[in-house]
């Protein structure tokens, strides 16, 4: 059985080893199928393929075309497949393909390195590019066309809410001001309005990162996204089942461990109430871990310091009570 080939690629891969060995497929089913949510320069996907037996499955998914590009040369291996689109759509692109469940979702959220590094992308202020910050370049409008057109109430709220910005009513007046005198088009140009606009910071943090955050998560609906993929994760799930989703910023993680809890912790009815055991409401998940990354790669990769992966596995559901109909 040939082994897949990794590319070479300028993106180190965070929690790597630890997030796959979360997903246990040598240890309970290398011939299983599993999904990698987000493929980005192939890191966890290698290792994956590399783990499956003869019969094993990966399906990736990915937004970026660019993405999707590195890929080709690993789809020379059968056991490997790449979707162009969000992992929230899992649900109906593996139905299409003949698949009701699998054995394992991993999702590792936000940017890669090269899609921040790549000043045509648009996604940082420390290079000057156009200002586009889609992932998914072939469709949707870009973070400059938005800015052009949108209300200053709701850039105010998208700046407070995604990029948890306490100066978003004043970037937000600027934006509106600038526009007005010219079109907003370039990484630099926006990160200028928001440094006039900011008059404080915390050390060693540009005024324009929670901004530059914040539209991006917005213009790629991130978190929407992530809401809708937890849930298609959780349904395709097959008993013990593992979800390892590794976040980069309290928003993500926040939602993350909710939806985690909220298929731990049931609500149970009033102790007082005539319910026999077995109809109880049972959980539906179990919480296996949560960790970051150790102080040997975040020395090696400071963009791993954020970083938070949480696991769970999803539960057999409850078998239906003696005698009843």
């Amino acid at each position: 059985m040939s082994q897949l080939a990794v590319p070479v690629f300028q993106h180190r891969t965070v929690l790597l080893e630890e997030a796959v060995e979360a997903l246990d497929i040598a240890g309970r089913r290398a011939d299983g199928i599993y999904v990698d949510g987000t493929f980005g320069r192939g890191g966890h996907s290698g290792r994956i393929v590399g783990k499956l037996g003869e019969h094993g499955r990966l399906i990736a998914f990915d937004k970026d075309v660019q993405a999707i590009a590195t890929a080709q040369p690993m789809l020379s291996d059968s056991r490997f497949g790449i979707v162009h689109d969000s992992f929230a759509t899992m649900g109906e692109a593996l139905a299409q393909r003949g698949v009701a469940q699998v054995d394992g979702v991993l999702l590792d959220l936000g940017i890669s390195s090269p899609q921040v590094d790549d000043a045509t992308r648009g996604f940082s202020f420390r290079q000057d590019g156009p200002l586009d910050m889609r992932m998914d370049t072939t469709r949707g409008i870009s973070a400059a066309e938005w800015l052009a057109t949108e209300t200053e109430q709701t850039i105010e709220k998208v700046i407070r809410d995604y990029g948890e910005e306490r100066f978003a009513f004043q970037i937000a007046k600027a934006i509106v001001a600038s526009r007005a005198v010219g079109p907003i088009s370039g990484t630099r140009q926006l990160a200028e309005i928001v440094a006039h606009a900011v008059k404080t910071r915390e050390k060693g943090k540009d005024p324009a990162t929670r901004t530059f955050q914040a539209i991006r998560i917005y213009i790629n609906k991130e978190l929407e996204e992530l809401e809708i993929g937890l849930a298609e994760a959780y349904r395709i799930l097959a008993p013990h089942g593992r979800l390892v989703v590794i976040s980069f910023h309290s928003l993500e993680d926040r939602i993350v461990k909710r939806f985690m809890a909220a298929k731990v912790n049931v609500a149970q009815p009033d102790r007082r109430l005539p319910i026999r055991a077995v109809d109880l409401p049972q959980p539906e998940m179990k919480l296996l871990l949560k960790m970051k990354p150790s102080a040997a790669e975040i020395a090696a990769n400071p963009r791993a310091r954020s970083a938070v992966m949480r696991v769970a596995e999803r539960l057999p559901d409850a078998l239906p009570a003696r005698g009843r109909s």
